[in-house]
């Protein structure tokens, strides 16, 4: 369970979904992945494709997390009814924030969420279970990617039902005026900050690794993250086709 690793601090490997495409969906969630995120934010993926995407990844025995497109109260409440085990909320920059994308994945008196019957609760069968595991079961991890977010992460990364934060690397540096300048010395201070305040708060740390590179990775893993999202599914296939065609190249000079 991907909810009690995260509290454990052990150490979770998952992808994102990018692509609405329920084999690509089964491939990696048979690779053995630990969790898989469907990303809304940056995607084509509609609502019901998504609910299809977290079907294929729940059956597979692997966490299907969603990332939203927005901190949309509305967006969860029709995810976790699809069967989504939890949310990535994109710009959390206030405690209100992850406030506010907690309580929207718990029904009150927790929560405001809406009640409803769909796949989550087994179309009805199973809502006495869902209803006893939606108190602390929904996973919530949140997105720091913005400056105005590192002010504030302390309040951010305390508040109760917050399982985890994951640094965003390219809206982060945007909102720092150097995008996609990861080896800068100002960015790798404040992801070395960031990773430090969560230590000091005991909220599981996360990084996503865009570029499909394991020796990034085994770095990643040795400075202790426990919520890893390794490559994109488009740039595992767009970084793999691209290898086949240089070493053609090279080969047939």
């Amino acid at each position: 369970m991907l909810k009690k690793a995260l509290q454990q601090k052990k150490t979770t490997v998952g992808s994102w979904i990018t692509l609405g495409n329920l084999a690509v969906a089964e491939i990696m969630a048979k690779a053995g992945f630990d969790w898989l995120v469907v990303d809304l934010e940056h995607s084509v993926i509609s609502i019901d494709i998504a609910g299809d995407l977290i079907r294929t990844i729940d059956l597979c025995g692997v966490t299907p997390l969603v990332r939203l497109t927005s901190n949309n109260s509305d967006q969860i409440k029709r995810m976790m009814d699809a069967g989504a085990h939890g949310i990535v909320v994109p710009s959390v920059n206030s405690a209100d924030d992850a406030k506010n994308a907690v309580a929207a994945t718990r029904y009150g008196p927790e929560g405001f969420r809406g009640v409803g019957l769909a796949r989550a609760q087994g179309y009805g069968v199973n809502f006495q279970q869902y209803l006893k595991w939606q108190h602390n079961g929904p996973i919530v991890i949140v997105m720091i990617e913005h400056q105005i977010a590192i002010k504030n992460l302390n309040e951010i990364l305390s508040v109760p039902g917050v399982d985890g934060f994951i640094i965003g690397p390219y809206d982060l540096s945007c909102s720092m005026g150097i995008p996609g300048e990861f080896n800068n010395p100002i960015f790798i201070d404040a992801i070395k900050h960031i990773r430090e305040v969560g230590e000091f708060v005991g909220c599981p740390t996360g990084l996503h690794i865009v570029e499909p590179d394991i020796n990034e990775l085994e770095r990643v893993i040795n400075e202790g993250y426990c919520f890893i999202a390794y490559g994109v599914d488009m740039r595992m296939l767009d970084v793999s086709a691209r290898l086949g065609i240089k070493k053609r190249d090279e080969i047939c000079k």
